[in-house]
């Protein structure tokens, strides 16, 4: 009889650590769906730091290495492509910025040598010519042309640094925080012309 108990109690014992665990996993799930669902929903936060810079801040999604290759078939097969296998994938993200300047910069005169042959000779006579330019630079964008006659040849180099911080939001109830309440993107642009139009991560589940 006193077996039969404690065989009894080991299969309870096993059954409820079994559904525990399930509703641990089934919650964990849950939550994890219902965050993706947020984040969908959500658009990219834009804002300036305390320097001043373009900011732009994403609620992370967190996908299986399954519904990354589905939802996002794009960026799994450039993934491919670099020799990196999905299932070794930590996180991946991408962010897309555009860069405008409206700008005013003064014309000056650059002289050109040119030579000319003349009809009646075989002689060359060297001769002078004058092109109009324009330069305008600062710390990140550098724009130059000149204009010869009727159109004009123009050269712009733009650099920027884009600092990414993946953080994590804890719970709060008033001044008590724990847990992790979602994972969050931030993107910083060093570059003062640039506007960061769409930024996004997501973090692969195991």
């Amino acid at each position: 009889m006193n077996k039969i108990l404690i065989c009894y109690a080991v299969l309870l014992t096993a059954l409820l650590a079994w559904s525990f665990r399930a509703y641990r996993t089934t919650r964990r799930e849950n939550r994890r769906l219902e965050e993706n669902q947020q984040a969908l929903s959500l658009e990219t936060e834009h804002y300036r730091t305390r320097l001043g810079e373009e900011a732009a801040s994403v609620q992370a999604l967190r996908l299986r290495c399954a519904e990354f290759e589905t939802l996002r078939a794009a960026d799994a097969e450039r993934i491919r492509a670099l020799g990196i296998r999905l299932r070794r994938l930590e996180a991946a993200a991408k962010s897309t910025t555009k860069t405008e300047l409206v700008l005013r910069a003064p014309l000056h005169d650059t002289l050109v040598a040119a030579v000319v042959r003349k009809d009646d000779t075989t002689a060359c006579i060297p001769q002078r010519d004058t092109l109009r330019g324009f330069r305008w630079r600062d710390p990140w964008i550098t724009v130059e042309g000149r204009i010869d006659g009727d159109s004009v040849a123009c050269r712009v180099v733009s650099v920027d640094t884009l600092h990414q911080i993946v953080h994590r939001v804890p719970r709060r109830f008033l001044f008590i925080r724990w847990g992790t309440k979602a994972i969050r993107q931030e993107i910083v642009s060093s570059n003062p012309h640039t506007r960061i139009v769409h930024t996004e991560y997501i973090k692969l589940e195991r």
